[in-house]
């Protein structure tokens, strides 16, 4: 008789168990359930956010009403890893003199506590700053720069007038490589000199509503473009399927953010074919920012050949005369002299 209960114990046991056990499933069920509708309400509200970066097309919940702040940023190996250039809306990377390169970064929807290390001013830098209505950052001028400087063309600072002060020295690298500026001396160098920081003018770049709409091209994973013969400014840009970015290298080293480490990371390579002349002897360059030209464009993965076009003083990429979409994130920008061309600067990699 005991046996007898003992098993129907046993039995109810192993059913309460079971129920048990049930219950556990259909409430984790559950809270699974919920998490998966949590993510894609996360989802559908970053979809819907009203507003967009005007030189990244990220969604924000709030409008961006930053003016842009354009940096002309030291490339010599002495001035690498730079400080700041992780978070730059837009790089442009173009000659100097000879065959070194100097970044223009451009700043809006995210603004870094230091950037550097700041470098000279040339003509066609400050032309870009005026069709951008940035407001300018510089250390230094090329004779031709002063004069625009001196007459206002843009409204800036510059170390030259302000070295010590706004602008501050870093004594881990030696000059000229070491002129830095913080955020807060950004703005209080606006102040000093008058110019409005609200923006005023917005960008005619268009964007992708995703990735998925860029999925046109010639497949493309890798590409290098190389300034002069040497490796120090050999760029090469491979495309990261899993991220949609691009990571970039010179001379096989990752670019990285000083501050941070944080690798640049790409949503879209803009390599565009312009006019260059030497005017000097000491190699400095007069490039013809008003005539438009042939581009490549890399995106998702893809290469597409494109235009470029000057539209109210911004250089815009075009295709079949309106401004083609880019993938939303940020941009990096390669002038190729013509007279070396696309063709024999940029390569294809495997």
């Amino acid at each position: 008789m005991f046996k007898k209960w003992g098993i129907v114990f046993a039995i109810s046991l192993l059913a309460l168990a079971a129920c048990s056990k049930e219950e556990v499933i259909e409430e984790e069920a559950g809270e699974v359930s919920e998490e998966l509708e949590e993510v894609e309400e996360i989802v559908e509200e970053e979809v819907a956010l009203p507003f967009m970066a005007p030189f990244t097309g990220v969604g924000s919940e709030q409008e961006v009403t930053q003016r842009a702040i354009l940096v002309t940023m030291n490339n010599h190996p002495s001035a690498r890893p730079q400080s700041g250039i992780a978070q730059a809306d837009v790089v442009y990377e173009m000659l100097a003199e000879g065959n070194v390169t100097r970044f223009l970064a451009l700043y809006q929807s995210e603004i870094p506590d230091l950037i550097g290390p700041v470098r000279s001013a040339r003509d066609y830098f400050v032309n870009i700053a005026k069709g951008l209505d940035a407001f300018y950052i510089a250390h230094g001028y090329s004779p031709a720069a002063q004069k625009m400087l001196n007459a206002k063309v843009v409204d800036n600072i510059n170390g030259m007038q302000y070295d010590g002060t706004l602008f501050h020295r870093s004594k881990e690298r030696k000059a000229p490589h070491n002129s830095y500026i913080t955020k807060d001396k950004i703005f209080a160098g606006a102040e000093k000199v008058g110019a409005s920081m609200e923006l005023k003018k917005t960008p005619v770049f268009s964007f992708y509503d995703s990735i998925e709409g860029a999925k046109l091209g010639q497949p493309v994973s890798s590409v290098s473009v190389q300034y002069g013969s040497g490796s120090s400014f050999e760029n090469q840009y491979t495309y990261i399927a899993e991220e949609g970015i691009y990571e970039r290298k010179t001379a096989g080293i990752l670019t990285t953010d000083k501050e941070t480490a944080e690798p640049v990371k790409l949503a879209n390579l803009v390599f565009m074919e312009i006019p260059h002349k030497v005017i000097d002897n000491s190699g400095r360059q007069e490039i013809t920012l008003t005539e438009g030209g042939r581009a490549y464009l890399f995106q998702a993965g893809l290469m597409k050949e494109i235009e470029w076009e000057n539209v109210d003083g911004i250089l815009i990429p075009m295709e079949n005369g309106v401004p083609v979409k880019l993938v939303k994130g940020k941009t990096w920008i390669s002038f190729v002299p013509t007279k070396t061309g696309l063709e024999g600067m940029v390569n294809f990699l495997p």
